[in-house]
């Protein structure tokens, strides 16, 4: 047997509240053939004569009788599951699936985030600590933090600002190799870089630094463990200069001479902009790493 539609019962209910199919199609705003259509399937698949059919309208039989509450329960429960939806939708709880690169997740956010849980206890934060761009187009997170402008469509996004990436050194490793006043003085030093070929590594390049592999001294790909080589003071490196900022002992080198603009974005799906969670998440985030760029401290 076919199983009826939602859309088969709810018309069948309109017709036996209002006793015609004008006025239940006036109430649900269909044409009243699309509205004959559906009783006349719900009754061939019911196996049932729902209405007798006379010049004073349609009669209810005893199947339709019988039938009704169990159809009222199912508008009943179809009006529950709308007003779940828009609560979910309308209020502060749920989850939000936020991704991040290493650095960004694990030295940056935590301290923005700390806050908005806080004062949303009901919403849960997954966050996904990774380089790779998740899609935000197909859900693969809710809400990225990228340092590059976002390409998809579909997207809401908001610019933050630059973000320049400096050469840092601990105070110690300085106090025992010497301080470099300029580019050329980094000969002979200890530097902190990548172990395969990457993006970074080709950008760096193209703006006339003559930067290879081998240069490294201490070689890794993961942006966490050379901000760690770097504080540990093991070489000069690459950090986020308002991160890099926050720790005295971090010294900014030959700053008029290098200085690599990352642009940092706040990323969603467009569709997800009604639902307050997200939106609330989101607003935090921009506000949040806005004061970060600018060298403010974290929202209360």
């Amino acid at each position: 047997m076919m199983t009826p539609s939602w859309d088969h019962f709810r018309s069948f209910l309109a017709v036996l509240g209002d006793g015609s199919l004008s006025a239940a199609a006036r109430s649900l705003r269909l044409t009243q053939p699309t509205l004959g259509r559906h009783v006349d399937e719900l009754e061939q698949a019911l196996g049932v004569v729902l209405f007798t059919r006379s010049r004073a309208g349609l009669t209810p039989t005893e199947a339709a009788l019988e039938l009704a509450p169990h159809a009222e329960t199912m508008a009943a429960a179809a009006e529950a599951l709308v007003r779940a939806a828009s609560a979910e939708a309308a209020g502060d709880r749920g989850t939000v699936r936020l991704t991040a690169s290493e650095v960004v997740g694990t030295e940056i956010l935590p301290a923005i985030l700390a806050p908005f849980m806080e004062r949303h206890p009901g919403i849960a934060v997954e966050l996904v600590v990774s380089n790779r761009n998740e899609d935000l187009v197909r859900r693969e997170a809710d809400i990225a933090v990228r340092m590059a402008r976002p390409t998809q469509g579909a997207l809401l996004a908001r610019r933050i600002g630059t973000i320049d990436i400096g050469l840092h050194a601990h105070r110690r490793y300085l106090a025992r190799r010497g301080t470099p006043g300029t580019l050329a003085e980094l000969d002979g030093h200890a530097l902190i870089g990548f172990d395969r070929d990457s993006p970074a590594i080709r950008a760096l390049q193209q703006l006339g630094l003559p930067l290879s592999r081998e240069m490294f001294s201490l070689r890794t790909d993961s942006d966490t463990a050379q901000l760690a080589a770097i504080r540990a003071g093991l070489g000069i490196g690459g950090c986020q200069s308002p991160l890099a900022a926050r720790d005295p002992e971090l010294v900014h080198l030959v700053p008029a001479e290098f200085a690599y603009p990352l642009e940092c974005w706040v990323a969603m799906h467009e569709d997800l902009g009604t639902v307050r969670r997200m939106r609330l998440a989101f607003d935090h985030l921009v506000a949040g790493l806005g004061d970060y760029v600018a060298g403010r401290p974290s929202p209360a």
